[in-house]
């Protein structure tokens, strides 16, 4: 729109009519305004719409979707079976301690089994 508008000015000025540069730019600027209707229109639309897509923007925000719902469930999945899975080694040093007399080691085993049967009880968030 503005370089049409920067080639319409320039001969517009170059007529070798005697009217005032001031009323050339008001004739250009007039045959120009249809073309913007367009424009003012969109605008008009998009500030009618804008609080609908705001609501719209909000509560896409505030719910989750399946497919995000069951991301994050295959993530705590994965973060617990590794969490189990470090607690299964500990306890395996601990119960091979205990086996060669260690009773700290015993009491380790023990409260470490607790805690694995702990999160595998615990429901997924």
């Amino acid at each position: 729109m503005f370089t049409a508008l920067s080639q319409v000015l320039p001969k517009l000025a170059e007529t070798k009519e005697k009217q005032p540069v001031r009323g050339n730019l008001a004739i250009a600027v007039l045959g120009l305004a249809p073309l913007t209707g367009g424009c003012l229109a969109k605008t008009a639309l998009d500030v009618a719409t804008a609080p609908v897509r705001v609501v719209s923007q909000g509560a896409d925000w505030a719910t989750t979707s399946q497919e995000e719902s069951d991301r994050n469930r295959g993530r705590e999945m994965r973060r617990r079976e590794a969490r189990v899975g470090d607690l299964q080694r500990d306890y395996e040093k601990q119960a091979e301690r205990c086996e060669r007399g260690r009773q700290d080691a015993c009491r380790e085993a023990i409260a470490i089994r607790r805690e694995i049967d702990a999160e595998l009880n615990e429901p997924l968030r």
